[in-house]
């Protein structure tokens, strides 16, 4: 974080200083909510749990040279006492954003926010010091502390915004405001929670609401292949960037195609040139993702060119996101268990199919969370698609969900050994162990309540200890 006093910070955030003998001692460090991390010169945010209380750790954290304990009780310790300590973190940001002079780049969307995020990223820290939201730290607390983060040396600050419902967006943006905001797509994701996909795209649309006008340099980059996303163009008074595939697209994608090994490749189109693209990731949806990186960081000066090559040597940055993994015996594992909802299912699937052409594939798939009234819905149209594109065998794993994939996979006419049912991670780590050969690939996706990323993890120790060789 940028240098404050603990005097600056208690009147930024309205607390009362206790246990402070000099208030002019200043935060150099990070400021942190995991006592793990406090370290020499930083500031602990003591959040009450359900399981842990951070105001116990006080003692700890300046024993391990933290300056002071932002808390909503006297500690002991020196500390600034506020009456809600989440609502003070978010008024300690909202101060420093503003200290800052960054250029502050928000993005949200039902899928594919991390991925793109760290795109953007990887492509803006080629220009220019950048600080971004580390893997899903979307919310509210995590948005805060990740501004936090940022040092005077900082250009770009990337955020990744989520969402659960109306107005939290909203929310966000007023402790970190934009100056450009990008919206990836409207999908199912969450659905149970917000009602339908309008609910979902207002809730999104509040991005592009909070951006400054295009004179004072507001830019909304929207998706162009998505009607509800580029309808939002009408809610913002900021310069509106559309990228796709469409031909009406600011920044396009021509000529797209997956190499042999699964990864996308393309010619990127911008306003200013055009430049060829070949990903290290894995996946034809990270296309969409790779052009909305590309209209940001045009939008900020970038050319076609050197948007192109940064995109062909970004990597992933986050876990269990197509990670993409080869044992010793060629058995290829793709853990992409983060997280799941019916589009990243679709799309996840496609690149299995495409990794796997002249070798065997399996998709170990789990519970998709918070569909709703569609949850039977997606489920089977999931279990369908992997039958149309020729996956090997599908293995559900879990309780009715699961069993649902695999009724959608039988109706789609997989009969037999092509698909199965089974109760839990460990059963489907026993059935793959006892059955994978050389040269197969499986993905493994869920959703993050599942765990399933523990199946890639015991098939990869598996394959590290010879177990599976044949």
């Amino acid at each position: 974080m940028i240098a404050l006093s603990l005097a600056e910070i208690a009147a930024v955030v309205g607390g009362q200083t206790h246990d402070i003998p000099d208030p002019s001692v200043q935060v150099t460090g990070e400021v942190v909510r995991d006592s793990r991390e406090a370290g020499p010169g930083s500031l602990f945010a003591a959040f009450v749990g359900e399981r842990v209380d951070g105001h116990d750790f006080a003692a700890q954290v300046v024993g391990q040279g933290a300056v002071a304990v932002l808390a909503s009780r006297p500690v002991g310790v020196p500390a600034i006492v506020v009456d809600d300590v989440q609502t003070a973190l978010g008024a300690l940001a909202r101060h420093v954003v503003r200290r800052l002079g960054a250029t502050l780049v928000a993005l949200t969307g039902s899928a594919g926010k991390t991925s793109t995020k760290d795109l953007i990223a990887q492509v803006l820290r080629t220009k220019a010091p950048t600080v971004f939201t580390p893997g899903s730290f979307n919310n509210e607390i995590g948005l805060p502390l990740t501004a936090l983060s940022a040092t005077e040396e900082t250009k770009f600050l990337v955020l990744e915004m989520g969402a659960r419902g109306i107005g939290h967006i909203r929310y966000l943006t007023d402790l970190t405001p934009p100056r450009i905001g990008l919206v990836l797509n409207v999908g199912t994701a969450h659905i149970g929670e917000f009602g339908g996909r309008e609910q979902i795209a207002q809730a999104k649309g509040e991005l592009v609401e909070a951006l400054p006008p295009a004179e004072d340099g507001g830019a909304a980059i929207l998706n162009a292949d998505d009607p509800l996303v580029r309808a939002m163009a009408s809610r913002t008074k900021a310069k509106v960037v559309l990228f796709g595939e469409s031909a009406e697209a600011d920044v396009r994608a021509e000529n797209v195609r997956l190499t042999d090994t699964g990864q996308p490749a393309f010619s990127l189109h911008t306003p200013s040139g055009a430049s060829d693209v070949t990903m290290r990731l894995y996946g034809e949806h990270h296309v969409s993702n790779a052009l909305a990186a590309a209209a940001v960081a045009h939008e900020l000066g970038m050319s076609a060119e050197e948007i192109a090559t940064a995109l062909s040597e970004a990597g992933s940055l986050s876990r269990w996101r197509m990670e993409v993994t080869e044992r010793p015996d060629g058995v290829t594992i793709v853990n992409d268990a983060y997280n799941a909802n019916p589009e990243s299912m679709r799309a996840a699937l496609r690149a299995l199919a495409a990794m796997g052409q002249g070798r065997r594939t399996w998709a170990v798939l789990g519970k998709m969370a918070e569909l709703g009234d569609e949850a039977l819905a997606e489920h089977d149209a999931v279990g369908r698609l992997a039958v149309r594109l020729n996956v090997g065998k599908l293995v559900a794993v879990g309780g009715v969900e699961a069993s649902w994939l695999q009724l959608g996979a039988y109706n789609e006419g997989s009969w037999g050994e092509e698909s199965v049912h089974v109760s839990d991670a460990q059963a489907a780590v026993d059935l793959l162990r006892s059955e994978l050969r050389p040269g197969d690939v499986v993905l493994v996706k869920a959703s993050r309540s599942v765990g399933l990323e523990s199946v890639a993890q015991a098939l990869l120790q598996s394959g590290a200890e010879g177990v599976d060789a044949r």
